[in-house]
């Protein structure tokens, strides 16, 4: 049972169809054409706090062009770069660069280099990082490069906005959510949107696998579960 509920924990790989759009409309519609090939610009950043879903966006965008065929790279980190293979890094129509404000001078100099590369290639930069534009700690030269693109806030979900957004992805997905079950989720979970969705998934497939309707007394009992087993 165990094993049973560790399989059914596992979420949805991250795509823009299980991104909850909330106030970041503009930016997904920016990386949906940024994905599909039809961008202009050979940069686009993305900032925003902790938890607001920057990466899920890198990763959904990545996805969504390998879908297509092409080909696309993510670095979770931009010290990575430092030791991938330049002409590698060079063949790929998409890189995407996540936490770009802790760089190194290293680092800074790979993403430089790489800006241009993917310039004269007509490939694409994505990035993300906490820090807005101005306040990243960055070379100037890289930071002029990185504001010549597209550049978006992603906007975390206010408190009062999630319930409404909860109760619309489950119904997206075929299921629902009675009032109860998200007060008690939003209460007794973490409350970034990552956390909750990926706890709505594993709650959906652990319903369907026991057979129990989506109830507050089916969430205590498999949240106590999943606290006690061994990782």
């Amino acid at each position: 049972m165990e094993q049973l509920t560790l399989a059914l924990a596992a979420p949805d790989p991250p795509s823009f169809d299980n991104y909850v759009v909330g106030h970041n409309a503009e930016a997904l519609a920016a990386l949906r054409a940024l994905a599909g090939g039809a961008a202009g610009e050979t940069g686009l950043l993305l900032w925003g706090a902790s938890g607001a879903g920057k990466t899920h966006l890198l990763r959904a965008t990545v996805a969504a062009v390998r879908s297509r065929g092409a080909a696309a790279m993510l670095f979770e980190a931009p010290g990575a770069l430092v030791a991938a293979d330049a002409d590698v890094v060079g063949r790929n129509a998409l890189i995407a660069v996540d936490a770009v404000d802790s760089a190194s001078a290293d680092a800074q100099a790979r993403l430089f280099t790489l800006f241009n590369v993917l310039q004269a290639a007509g490939g694409r930069l994505l990035a993300a990082s906490q820090a807005p534009l101005a306040r990243l700690p960055l070379r100037e030269d890289l930071r002029t490069r990185m504001g010549w693109g597209q550049v978006f806030e992603v906007q975390p979900l206010a408190d009062a906005d999630k319930p409404a957004a909860l109760l619309a992805w489950a119904r997206q997905r075929g299921f629902g959510l009675a009032d109860e079950v998200i007060r008690h989720l939003l209460v007794h979970g973490r409350r970034d949107m990552t956390t909750l969705l990926a706890t709505l998934e594993a709650l959906d497939r652990h319903s369907l696998a026991t057979k129990r309707p989506i109830t507050v007394a089916l969430l205590r009992s498999w949240l106590q579960h999943e606290m006690h087993l061994p990782r």
